[in-house]
This record gives C-alpha cells, sequence and structure tokens, in this order.
C-alpha cells in the first residue's frame, strides 16, 4: 500500500506564490511517476503536472505552464514531490491532490493512489 500526505496549501493574494508538498511511504517511491491534480468547487478534478521517476521529464497543463515547476525528492529517503506555484489567480482555488503511477514515464491519467488533498485558496 502507498500513503501519500500533502501539506503547504493555505490562503495566499492573487500573483503570490505557494510550494506544496507530497509525502511518500509504503513503497519504493523512486520507480514511479508522480502527478498533481486540482479539483474546484463545482468542477471535475484535472490534471496539473506529473514528474517521472527520476525526475527528469515532467508534463505541465497549458494552464500552469510557465508559472508551475514540479520537482522531487528521492534521495535520503525523503520521498517528496514538490509543485512550485507562482503568479497564482483566485480561479486557481481548489484541493490539490498528490497522486502516484504505477509506471515510471509521465502521464495525465494513469494513478492509482491519491492523497486527500490539500486546500489551495487564492483570494482576489
Amino acid at each position: 500500500q502507498v500513503q501519500l500526505v500533502e501539506s503547504g496549501g493555505g490562503l495566499v493574494q492573487a500573483g503570490g506564490s505557494l510550494r506544496l508538498s507530497c509525502a511518500a511511504s509504503g513503497r519504493t517511491f523512486s520507480n514511479y511517476a508522480m502527478g498533481w491534480f486540482r479539483q474546484a468547487p463545482g468542477k471535475e478534478r484535472e490534471f496539473v503536472a506529473a514528474i517521472s521517476w527520476y525526475g527528469g521529464s515532467t508534463d505541465y497543463a497549458d494552464s500552469v505552464k510557465g508559472r508551475l515547476t514540479i520537482s522531487r525528492d528521492n534521495a535520503n529517503a525523503k520521498n517528496t514531490v514538490y509543485p512550485q506555484m507562482n503568479s497564482l489567480k483566485p480561479e486557481e482555488t481548489a484541493v490539490y491532490y498528490c497522486a502516484a503511477s504505477e509506471g515510471r514515464r509521465v502521464s495525465r491519467s494513469d494513478y492509482v493512489y491519491w492523497g486527500q488533498g490539500t486546500q489551495v485558496t487564492v483570494s482576489s
């Protein structure tokens, strides 16, 4: 079993920045791709970003390109993924979820394990 715990959410003003974290445990974290998704009130969950097992490949939704950078730390048992979000917009208010794939390549849909989510609220 895999456990994913997100943190770093909160209230931020439009134009501000947040760095979320996702700590993984329960299996060999470094062997698998990781992704981030978000779900705004009344909307479907949408893909935000993904990173391959070794961190060399990334994928971003068009809506966040140039403003979000995803990275991961597989060393020293940290097993953590970090999306750094900049220039946040009010419409990006949502619950942000971390997810783990069972493959190594970046993917927008191939995720099996999910965290509980962390709320991000962007005020105008």
